[in-house]
């Protein structure tokens, strides 16, 4: 028997960017996540085929909004003429930087992700690609230069560097998100001492830098 789709229902076509703008508006304005893809979908005019050429569901969407926000700090970055020429130490850091203004900007979101579903950073099943994607430019795009620190100690491949720097973006980020300073300052400053600690510690001052750390945390723990 044949159906008759409903004249007042206008089906539109979205992009994968469209989808987890509205995705993200969802959670924020509802302060819940969609019940799942149909629903979604049902709501905003969305055939289901297409919500699924792009995403196989809505974990799937929110694993992506994380390779959103790397990706676009990864094509801000690498805009600049002179990245390339950076030493290992000072791409990381214009990562870290870069990488935390993105998130900035998404902030509500993010929180919403750690805080408000009372998961905390326990739950990181939205963060498994964008950790493939970080760890893979890590280790192909930061650590590149053997002429460099890093060459000190050969038992650091690429695989541990990366692993580290990745340990080290999930201590900044949980930083990030309990920070209350203005313009998350602190986190800045945070990101900039722990970077030169890690490469410190390759290197021939680890002491006074793990003394410098110590103290801004001690002090951050004490406020």
């Amino acid at each position: 028997m044949a159906t008759t789709k409903n004249p007042k229902v206008k089906k539109k076509q979205q992009d994968d960017l469209q989808i987890i703008s509205l995705y993200m508006n969802d959670v924020l304005e509802m302060h819940e996540e969609p019940k799942n893809a149909f629903v979604f979908c049902k709501k905003h005019g969305i055939e289901e085929s297409d919500f699924y050429s792009f995403f196989g569901s809505l974990d799937a969407l929110k694993q992506d909004i994380w390779v959103k926000f790397f990706e676009n700090a990864v094509a801000a970055i690498e805009k600049e003429p002179d990245f390339t020429t950076y030493t290992d130490k000072n791409k990381l850091l214009t990562l870290y930087f870069t990488l935390f203004e993105i998130l900035t900007l998404n902030r509500s979101y993010v929180l919403f992700s750690f805080q408000d579903n009372k998961e905390g950073l326990r739950n990181l099943k939205s963060l498994k690609k964008f950790r493939n994607h970080f760890k893979d430019y890590i280790a192909n795009q930061i650590k590149t230069k053997p002429s460099e620190v890093f060459q000190k100690v050969a038992k650091i491949t690429d695989t541990v560097y990366a692993e580290g720097a990745w340990i080290q973006f999930l201590f900044l980020l949980k930083f990030w998100i309990d920070d209350t300073s203005k313009g998350f300052e602190k986190t800045d400053v945070l990101i900039e001492k722990s970077v030169n600690t890690a490469v410190d510690l390759l290197d021939t001052q680890p002491l006074e830098s793990l003394f410098d750390l110590g103290k801004f945390l001690w002090k951050e723990k004490m406020q």
